[in-house]
């Protein structure tokens, strides 16, 4: 069993659904419940034992680096990494690679929110287990990732969006993964996708 006590976390976005809500904030510094959303998610982490925080950031880097600064205050350490190109996940990933090293990490956007109590049931990784994903029940998984499972709840298809009439999961992804450092060796290999993008769902 593999204790993880490293998390990345995506923050990069605008968040263009919202554009009101993020004129002068990147979508995870939305306030919710007084805190910004990614403070939530900081701390959840953090009181499931992870100690250092890989942040990357783009849009309106100044507003997470400013609230958060070297995470001291928080009792743990922060790093920054900027995506300069906001062109999918999958690059994104490979922007952890020296952060992460040879160690297992947490990966999550940085604009969802989750009970904490989640948090503890991943950041112990099993040895014959080489990644996690969280799931969670959504009867339209078109705006996201439909997860394909078998009946031991291990993963055998992820779909980034799919289009009507393609085959469907009442799975969709929740945007919180566990990886060994094994994920960097897929990543590398990413093509772009019908978006455009690199898709980490694609590694």
């Amino acid at each position: 069993m593999v204790k993880i006590e490293k998390a990345v976390l995506l923050a990069a976005g605008r968040g263009i659904r919202m554009r009101e809500l993020t004129v002068e904030l990147p979508k995870p510094m939305i306030e919710v419940r007084g805190k910004p959303v990614l403070q939530h998610i900081v701390e959840g982490l953090r009181d499931a034992g992870i100690r250092e925080f890989f942040i990357i950031v783009g849009y309106r880097a100044d507003a997470v680096q400013n609230f958060f600064g070297d995470g001291s205050r928080y009792r743990i350490a922060i790093q920054y990494a900027t995506q300069v190109v906001q062109d999918g996940t999958g690059r994104v990933v490979d922007i952890a690679r020296n952060f992460a090293g040879n160690s297992a990490f947490i990966l999550s956007y940085g604009d969802i929110l989750v009970d904490p109590q989640n948090y503890k049931s991943i950041v112990d990784l099993p040895d014959d287990i080489e990644a996690i994903i969280t799931v969670t029940r959504g009867e339209d998984v078109s705006k996201g990732g439909a997860v394909f499972l078998n009946e031991q709840m291990e993963l055998v298809d992820l779909r980034e969006k799919p289009k009507s009439g393609e085959p469907t999961s009442p799975w969709y992804n929740a945007g919180i993964y566990a990886f060994r450092p094994s994920i960097f060796e897929f990543t590398a290999k990413l093509q772009p996708s019908p978006r455009g993008e690199y898709e980490l769902t694609d590694a």
